[in-house]
Protein backbone atom coordinates (compact mmCIF):
# COMPACT_ATOMS: atom_id res chain seq x y z
CA UNK A 1 0.00 0.00 0.00
CA UNK A 2 1.20 3.47 -0.88
CA UNK A 3 1.55 5.77 2.12
CA UNK A 4 1.98 9.49 2.63
CA UNK A 5 3.05 9.16 6.27
CA UNK A 6 6.61 10.15 5.44
CA UNK A 7 5.48 13.15 3.39
CA UNK A 8 4.41 16.54 4.66
CA UNK A 9 0.66 16.20 4.21
CA UNK A 10 0.06 19.94 4.24
CA UNK A 11 1.41 19.99 0.68
CA UNK A 12 -0.71 17.10 -0.56
CA UNK A 13 -3.87 19.03 -1.42
CA UNK A 14 -2.12 22.14 -2.91
CA UNK A 15 0.11 19.97 -5.11
CA UNK A 16 -2.90 17.92 -6.21
CA UNK A 17 -4.74 21.11 -7.16
CA UNK A 18 -1.76 22.33 -9.19
CA UNK A 19 -1.56 18.97 -10.95
CA UNK A 20 -5.28 19.13 -11.69
CA UNK A 21 -4.99 22.64 -13.16
CA UNK A 22 -2.14 21.46 -15.37
CA UNK A 23 -4.19 18.51 -16.61
CA UNK A 24 -7.18 20.78 -17.26
CA UNK A 25 -4.96 22.99 -19.41
CA UNK A 26 -3.52 20.04 -21.36
CA UNK A 27 -7.01 18.62 -21.95
CA UNK A 28 -8.23 22.02 -23.16
CA UNK A 29 -5.45 22.02 -25.74
CA UNK A 30 -6.01 18.38 -26.74
CA UNK A 31 -8.54 17.47 -29.40
CA UNK A 32 -9.09 16.28 -32.93
CA UNK A 33 -8.95 19.86 -34.23
CA UNK A 34 -5.32 20.94 -33.88
CA UNK A 35 -4.89 24.37 -32.27
CA UNK A 36 -1.33 25.49 -31.39
CA UNK A 37 -0.44 26.00 -27.72
CA UNK A 38 0.35 29.66 -28.25
CA UNK A 39 -3.03 30.26 -29.88
CA UNK A 40 -4.83 28.49 -27.01
CA UNK A 41 -2.94 30.67 -24.52
CA UNK A 42 -3.91 33.84 -26.38
CA UNK A 43 -7.55 32.78 -26.59
CA UNK A 44 -7.73 31.94 -22.87
CA UNK A 45 -6.09 35.21 -21.85
CA UNK A 46 -8.29 37.27 -24.18
CA UNK A 47 -11.63 35.52 -23.63
CA UNK A 48 -11.48 34.63 -19.95
CA UNK A 49 -8.89 36.94 -18.36
CA UNK A 50 -10.03 39.82 -20.58
CA UNK A 51 -6.46 40.89 -21.27
CA UNK A 52 -5.64 43.10 -24.23
CA UNK A 53 -4.06 40.37 -26.38
CA UNK A 54 -3.40 40.56 -30.11
CA UNK A 55 -5.72 37.96 -31.70
CA UNK A 56 -4.41 38.42 -35.23
CA UNK A 57 -3.98 35.15 -37.08
CA UNK A 58 -6.44 33.20 -34.86
CA UNK A 59 -9.57 32.06 -36.68
CA UNK A 60 -13.05 32.53 -35.27
CA UNK A 61 -13.43 28.76 -35.43
CA UNK A 62 -10.50 28.22 -33.06
CA UNK A 63 -11.93 30.75 -30.61
CA UNK A 64 -15.33 29.05 -30.72
CA UNK A 65 -13.81 25.58 -30.18
CA UNK A 66 -11.90 26.70 -27.07
CA UNK A 67 -14.55 29.03 -25.64
CA UNK A 68 -17.73 27.08 -26.33
CA UNK A 69 -16.64 23.45 -26.72
CA UNK A 70 -13.43 22.35 -25.02
CA UNK A 71 -13.20 24.60 -21.96
CA UNK A 72 -16.83 24.14 -20.84
CA UNK A 73 -16.43 20.38 -21.28
CA UNK A 74 -13.29 20.39 -19.17
CA UNK A 75 -14.96 22.50 -16.46
CA UNK A 76 -18.12 20.36 -16.52
CA UNK A 77 -16.01 17.19 -16.43
CA UNK A 78 -14.18 18.43 -13.37
CA UNK A 79 -17.41 19.50 -11.65
CA UNK A 80 -19.19 16.22 -12.36
CA UNK A 81 -16.23 14.00 -11.46
CA UNK A 82 -15.44 15.95 -8.29
CA UNK A 83 -19.08 15.84 -7.18
CA UNK A 84 -19.50 12.10 -7.76
CA UNK A 85 -16.20 11.30 -6.03
CA UNK A 86 -17.10 13.31 -2.92
CA UNK A 87 -20.48 11.54 -2.85
CA UNK A 88 -18.67 8.21 -3.09
CA UNK A 89 -16.48 9.03 -0.10
CA UNK A 90 -19.60 9.98 1.87
CA UNK A 91 -21.45 6.79 0.95
CA UNK A 92 -18.44 4.61 1.71
CA UNK A 93 -18.11 6.30 5.09
CA UNK A 94 -21.74 5.94 6.06
CA UNK A 95 -21.94 2.31 4.88
CA UNK A 96 -18.45 1.48 6.19
CA UNK A 97 -17.94 -0.24 2.85
CA UNK A 98 -15.43 0.97 0.22
CA UNK A 99 -17.43 -0.80 -2.50
CA UNK A 100 -20.36 1.61 -2.12
CA UNK A 101 -20.85 4.43 -4.60
CA UNK A 102 -23.41 7.19 -5.36
CA UNK A 103 -25.58 4.85 -7.44
CA UNK A 104 -25.89 2.08 -4.88
CA UNK A 105 -29.38 3.14 -3.71
CA UNK A 106 -30.97 3.27 -7.15
CA UNK A 107 -30.55 7.01 -7.70
CA UNK A 108 -29.15 6.40 -11.19
CA UNK A 109 -32.03 4.09 -12.18
CA UNK A 110 -34.53 6.61 -10.89
CA UNK A 111 -32.92 9.38 -12.91
CA UNK A 112 -32.73 7.15 -15.98
CA UNK A 113 -36.44 6.34 -15.73
CA UNK A 114 -37.32 10.02 -15.47
CA UNK A 115 -35.02 10.90 -18.36
CA UNK A 116 -36.54 8.12 -20.47
CA UNK A 117 -40.00 9.57 -19.96
CA UNK A 118 -38.67 13.02 -20.83
CA UNK A 119 -37.01 11.74 -24.01
CA UNK A 120 -40.24 10.09 -25.12
CA UNK A 121 -42.21 13.27 -24.37
CA UNK A 122 -39.43 15.30 -26.05
CA UNK A 123 -39.43 17.78 -23.16
CA UNK A 124 -38.40 18.18 -19.51
CA UNK A 125 -35.72 15.47 -19.69
CA UNK A 126 -33.38 17.11 -17.16
CA UNK A 127 -36.08 18.14 -14.61
CA UNK A 128 -37.76 14.75 -14.80
CA UNK A 129 -34.44 12.96 -14.24
CA UNK A 130 -33.70 15.17 -11.23
CA UNK A 131 -37.16 14.76 -9.66
CA UNK A 132 -37.25 11.02 -10.32
CA UNK A 133 -33.86 10.55 -8.62
CA UNK A 134 -35.12 12.30 -5.48
CA UNK A 135 -38.37 10.33 -5.46
CA UNK A 136 -36.32 7.13 -5.70
CA UNK A 137 -34.15 7.88 -2.67
CA UNK A 138 -37.27 8.91 -0.73
CA UNK A 139 -38.88 5.58 -1.57
CA UNK A 140 -35.77 3.60 -0.64
CA UNK A 141 -35.40 5.47 2.65
CA UNK A 142 -39.01 4.90 3.69
CA UNK A 143 -38.91 1.22 2.74
CA UNK A 144 -35.77 0.79 4.87
CA UNK A 145 -37.05 2.65 7.90
CA UNK A 146 -37.59 0.53 11.00
CA UNK A 147 -39.23 2.71 13.62
CA UNK A 148 -37.02 5.80 13.83
CA UNK A 149 -33.92 4.01 12.59
CA UNK A 150 -32.63 3.07 9.14
CA UNK A 151 -30.36 0.00 9.29
CA UNK A 152 -27.56 0.25 6.76
CA UNK A 153 -27.98 -3.34 5.57
CA UNK A 154 -31.70 -2.82 4.99
CA UNK A 155 -30.97 0.42 3.16
CA UNK A 156 -28.58 -1.36 0.80
CA UNK A 157 -30.97 -4.23 0.13
CA UNK A 158 -33.86 -1.81 -0.48
CA UNK A 159 -31.70 0.17 -2.85
CA UNK A 160 -30.79 -2.95 -4.83
CA UNK A 161 -34.45 -4.03 -5.05
CA UNK A 162 -35.69 -0.62 -6.15
CA UNK A 163 -32.78 -0.27 -8.57
CA UNK A 164 -33.68 -3.54 -10.32
CA UNK A 165 -37.38 -2.66 -10.40
CA UNK A 166 -36.79 0.73 -11.98
CA UNK A 167 -34.32 -0.74 -14.49
CA UNK A 168 -36.98 -3.26 -15.52
CA UNK A 169 -39.55 -0.46 -15.85
CA UNK A 170 -37.16 1.49 -18.08
CA UNK A 171 -36.62 -1.59 -20.25
CA UNK A 172 -40.37 -1.93 -20.72
CA UNK A 173 -40.61 1.74 -21.70
CA UNK A 174 -37.82 1.28 -24.25
CA UNK A 175 -39.49 -1.77 -25.78
CA UNK A 176 -42.78 0.10 -26.07
CA UNK A 177 -41.10 3.15 -27.62
CA UNK A 178 -38.54 1.71 -30.04
CA UNK A 179 -38.25 5.01 -31.90
CA UNK A 180 -36.67 6.54 -28.79
CA UNK A 181 -34.57 3.52 -27.80
CA UNK A 182 -31.29 4.73 -29.30
CA UNK A 183 -31.59 8.12 -27.62
CA UNK A 184 -32.39 6.56 -24.25
CA UNK A 185 -29.51 4.11 -24.56
CA UNK A 186 -27.08 6.92 -25.40
CA UNK A 187 -28.29 8.90 -22.37
CA UNK A 188 -27.68 5.96 -20.04
CA UNK A 189 -24.08 5.69 -21.30
CA UNK A 190 -23.24 9.16 -20.01
CA UNK A 191 -21.73 11.91 -22.10
CA UNK A 192 -20.51 15.51 -21.88
CA UNK A 193 -21.01 16.02 -25.60
CA UNK A 194 -23.05 19.09 -26.47
CA UNK A 195 -22.93 20.43 -22.93
CA UNK A 196 -21.81 23.98 -22.22
CA UNK A 197 -21.82 26.83 -19.74
CA UNK A 198 -25.61 26.63 -19.22
CA UNK A 199 -25.32 23.07 -17.92
CA UNK A 200 -22.43 24.06 -15.65
CA UNK A 201 -24.53 26.82 -14.11
CA UNK A 202 -27.40 24.35 -13.73
CA UNK A 203 -25.31 21.89 -11.71
CA UNK A 204 -23.07 24.32 -9.82
CA UNK A 205 -25.37 25.47 -6.98
CA UNK A 206 -26.47 21.92 -6.15
CA UNK A 207 -22.90 20.62 -6.21
CA UNK A 208 -21.58 23.43 -4.01
CA UNK A 209 -24.38 23.03 -1.46
CA UNK A 210 -24.08 19.23 -1.37
CA UNK A 211 -20.28 19.22 -1.15
CA UNK A 212 -20.28 21.77 1.66
CA UNK A 213 -22.81 19.67 3.57
CA UNK A 214 -20.69 16.55 3.12
CA UNK A 215 -17.55 18.37 4.25
CA UNK A 216 -19.30 19.21 7.54
CA UNK A 217 -19.73 15.47 8.23
CA UNK A 218 -16.03 14.56 8.17
CA UNK A 219 -15.60 14.25 11.95
CA UNK A 220 -18.80 12.21 12.38
CA UNK A 221 -17.91 9.90 9.49
CA UNK A 222 -14.50 9.26 11.06
CA UNK A 223 -16.23 8.25 14.29
CA UNK A 224 -18.73 6.09 12.35
CA UNK A 225 -15.83 3.92 11.20
CA UNK A 226 -15.66 2.57 14.76
CA UNK A 227 -19.24 1.30 14.50
CA UNK A 228 -22.69 2.79 15.06
CA UNK A 229 -22.92 1.82 18.74
CA UNK A 230 -19.58 3.42 19.53
CA UNK A 231 -20.52 6.50 17.53
CA UNK A 232 -23.73 6.89 19.51
CA UNK A 233 -21.78 6.62 22.78
CA UNK A 234 -19.41 9.33 21.54
CA UNK A 235 -22.31 11.71 20.92
CA UNK A 236 -22.94 11.25 17.18
CA UNK A 237 -26.56 11.44 16.07
CA UNK A 238 -26.22 8.52 13.68
CA UNK A 239 -29.68 8.74 12.11
CA UNK A 240 -29.36 12.47 11.51
CA UNK A 241 -25.95 11.86 9.97
CA UNK A 242 -27.39 9.24 7.60
CA UNK A 243 -30.12 11.66 6.51
CA UNK A 244 -27.59 14.42 5.95
CA UNK A 245 -25.26 12.26 3.86
CA UNK A 246 -28.12 10.74 1.87
CA UNK A 247 -29.69 14.14 1.17
CA UNK A 248 -26.43 15.82 0.16
CA UNK A 249 -25.27 12.89 -1.98
CA UNK A 250 -28.63 12.54 -3.69
CA UNK A 251 -28.81 16.28 -4.35
CA UNK A 252 -25.40 16.19 -6.04
CA UNK A 253 -25.86 12.91 -7.91
CA UNK A 254 -29.33 13.82 -9.17
CA UNK A 255 -28.10 17.20 -10.45
CA UNK A 256 -25.06 15.71 -12.18
CA UNK A 257 -26.64 12.73 -13.89
CA UNK A 258 -29.73 14.70 -14.91
CA UNK A 259 -27.36 16.67 -17.16
CA UNK A 260 -24.62 14.19 -18.08
CA UNK A 261 -26.46 10.87 -17.97
CA UNK A 262 -25.13 7.93 -15.99
CA UNK A 263 -21.36 8.07 -15.48
CA UNK A 264 -20.48 5.11 -13.32
CA UNK A 265 -17.52 4.00 -11.21
CA UNK A 266 -16.12 7.51 -10.51
CA UNK A 267 -17.61 7.46 -7.02
CA UNK A 268 -16.36 3.92 -6.43
CA UNK A 269 -12.83 4.01 -7.80
CA UNK A 270 -11.57 7.47 -6.85
CA UNK A 271 -12.37 7.51 -3.09
CA UNK A 272 -10.98 4.02 -2.70
CA UNK A 273 -7.72 4.89 -4.43
CA UNK A 274 -7.40 8.06 -2.34
CA UNK A 275 -8.10 6.06 0.82
CA UNK A 276 -5.34 3.61 -0.10
CA UNK A 277 -2.94 6.54 -0.45
CA UNK A 278 -3.90 8.82 2.45
CA UNK A 279 -5.81 6.67 4.90
CA UNK A 280 -9.44 6.88 6.05
CA UNK A 281 -9.57 10.37 7.61
CA UNK A 282 -12.36 12.19 5.78
CA UNK A 283 -10.95 15.71 6.25
CA UNK A 284 -8.19 14.65 3.84
CA UNK A 285 -10.11 11.97 1.95
CA UNK A 286 -12.96 14.20 0.78
CA UNK A 287 -10.93 17.16 -0.58
CA UNK A 288 -8.52 14.84 -2.37
CA UNK A 289 -11.42 12.77 -3.74
CA UNK A 290 -12.85 16.02 -5.08
CA UNK A 291 -9.62 16.94 -6.88
CA UNK A 292 -8.82 13.42 -8.13
CA UNK A 293 -12.41 12.72 -9.15
CA UNK A 294 -12.54 15.85 -11.29
CA UNK A 295 -9.15 15.08 -12.80
CA UNK A 296 -10.09 11.46 -13.53
CA UNK A 297 -13.27 12.40 -15.40
CA UNK A 298 -11.51 15.15 -17.37
CA UNK A 299 -8.92 12.62 -18.57
CA UNK A 300 -11.62 10.07 -19.43
CA UNK A 301 -13.67 12.63 -21.36
CA UNK A 302 -10.61 13.87 -23.26
CA UNK A 303 -9.90 10.28 -24.26
CA UNK A 304 -13.56 9.82 -25.24
CA UNK A 305 -13.47 12.76 -27.67
CA UNK A 306 -9.91 12.31 -28.95
CA UNK A 307 -9.03 8.65 -29.46
CA UNK A 308 -11.40 8.10 -32.40
CA UNK A 309 -12.96 10.08 -35.23
CA UNK A 310 -16.35 9.63 -33.53
CA UNK A 311 -17.26 10.43 -29.94
CA UNK A 312 -17.30 7.63 -27.37
CA UNK A 313 -19.67 8.16 -24.42
CA UNK A 314 -17.51 8.94 -21.40
CA UNK A 315 -19.48 6.49 -19.27
CA UNK A 316 -17.99 3.68 -21.36
CA UNK A 317 -14.46 4.92 -20.66
CA UNK A 318 -15.06 5.19 -16.89
CA UNK A 319 -16.60 1.71 -16.88
CA UNK A 320 -13.61 0.28 -18.75
CA UNK A 321 -11.42 1.73 -15.98
CA UNK A 322 -13.76 0.96 -13.08
CA UNK A 323 -14.81 -2.56 -14.03
CA UNK A 324 -11.34 -4.11 -13.75
CA UNK A 325 -10.74 -2.16 -10.54
CA UNK A 326 -13.96 -3.57 -9.08
CA UNK A 327 -12.74 -7.09 -9.95
CA UNK A 328 -9.43 -6.23 -8.25
CA UNK A 329 -11.30 -5.29 -5.06
CA UNK A 330 -13.17 -8.59 -5.12
CA UNK A 331 -9.95 -10.55 -5.63
CA UNK A 332 -8.38 -8.80 -2.64
CA UNK A 333 -11.37 -9.78 -0.53
CA UNK A 334 -11.12 -13.43 -1.62
CA UNK A 335 -7.44 -13.50 -0.68
CA UNK A 336 -8.21 -12.06 2.73
CA UNK A 337 -6.43 -8.81 1.95
CA UNK A 338 -9.36 -6.71 3.05
CA UNK A 339 -10.63 -3.59 1.37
Amino acid sequence: MISLKKLDRKWTIPLSILLCIGIMYVCTVTGIASIPFKDVNRILMHEFLHLDIDMEGISDGSVTIIRNVRLPRVVLGFLAGASLAVCGSGFQGIFKNPMADPFVLGVSSGAALGASIGIILQRWTTPLAFISAFLTITLVYNISKVGKKVPVATLLLSGIAVNQTLSAAMSVIMIMNKQSMDQIMFWTMGSLNGKGWDQILMILPYSILGILLLFTTCRELDIMLTGEDTAVQLGVNVEALKKKVLFASTLITAAVISVTGIIGFVGLVVPHVVRMITGPKHRILMPLSLVFGGTFLIICDTAARSIAAWEIPVGIITSLCGGPFFIYLLSRTKKGGGL
